[in-house]
């Protein structure tokens, strides 16, 4: 790994700032696509979060030249088959806000108790360079969703997604604490472990 730049395909600024985080220490320039082709859009068709991680980094790998780290992620419900799924970011239409994505949700589920209202964080992660996948990781999150907003950290789904084991929803959290128990944050312990022993052997 020569180049010692990691372009991280999105222009989420809570994701960005996430990743950083969780590789802080690594001797990595860690950039994300505004900052190298803004305006540049991949459009995600695909079924899976790995199939749109795997098209974003062949992407934004190839257009860039740059080591390139893509994934998707989203809320998977149990009571609504999986959904919202790979459509997460756009669950209330194209351009939803994540508050109006939020208030689909609850109407959704409003009638359901607890018991019934399991959910999952997924993240799948890859690392691609020149249009070559070079490692696919995957990290989960299990827990349920609140019956309301909690919380002022985090984004997306985070104020309603409850990890029971906490007693606390993402959003409660403090920073360093969701980066180590979320399904973001345990994808990306695994990729530090990976870009380390790679980093000592370029």
């Amino acid at each position: 790994m020569k180049d010692r730049v990691l372009l991280v395909a999105t222009t989420n600024a809570g994701k960005v700032r996430e990743i950083r985080a969780a590789l802080r220490g690594l001797p990595l320039a860690i950039v994300g696509l505004d900052g190298v082709i803004p305006g540049v859009v991949f459009r995600e068709r695909g079924r899976t979060f790995s199939e749109n991680a795997r098209g974003k980094g062949r992407f934004y790998s190839r257009r860039t030249g740059l080591l390139t780290l893509a994934e998707d992620s989203g809320l998977e419900v149990q009571a609504l088959a999986g959904r919202p799924g790979v459509r997460s970011a756009r669950f209330a239409g194209p351009r939803a806000s994540d508050e109006a994505n939020n208030r689909k949700l609850l109407k959704l589920l409003v009638a359901l108790p607890r018991s019934k209202r399991r959910a999952r964080f997924v993240c799948t992660m890859v690392l691609a360079r020149d249009g070559r996948i070079i490692k696919e990781i995957r990290g989960e999150a299990r827990g349920t969703i609140a019956a309301a907003a909690r919380g002022e950290n985090g984004f997306g789904y985070d104020p309603l997604f409850y990890a029971p084991r906490l007693r606390k929803t993402f959003a409660e959290l403090a920073p360093a604490v969701k980066n180590k128990v979320s399904h973001r944050g345990r994808a990306l312990g695994k990729l530090a472990a990976f870009l380390r022993r790679e980093l000592r052997r370029a």
